[in-house]
């Protein structure tokens, strides 16, 4: 049986996805990928929320199986949500494909082609 994966992906401000990534592991996340970023806020939804929004952001993308996907998303809200200095927002996606994962089941590896004669 294949086992479905989630991409979870969370944008805080700079210097906090270790601590993204600590929550997560902690939920049963295995690695993730750090990007740098850039964000932007219309000053309504800084007032609205009573923050102000950090232009320096990090995107953590993590893999997780989907039986664990809320588990995830709930213990990375609690250690870097909106709440703190993180300020951080969670969600996922599904995840049809993907390959060159290991430790996943259902990774499908990239077979070699018959070269053409």
């Amino acid at each position: 049986m294949e086992k479905k994966l989630e991409a979870v992906f969370c944008v805080v401000n700079t210097g906090f996805s270790d601590e993204v990534m600590y929550a997560a592991r902690k939920a049963g996340a295995g690695g993730g990928t750090i990007i740098k970023g850039r964000g932007t806020a219309p000053l309504e939804a800084e007032e609205a929320f009573k923050l102000t929004v950090q232009p320096e952001k990090e995107i953590v993308i993590i893999l997780v199986p989907e039986d664990i996907k809320d588990k995830v998303l709930r213990s990375i809200y609690d250690s870097a949500g909106l709440g703190n200095k993180a300020q951080g927002i969670a969600f996922s996606l599904p995840i049809e494909r993907a390959i060159g994962l290991s430790g996943f089941v259902g990774d499908e590896s990239p077979k070699a082609e018959e070269p053409a004669e």
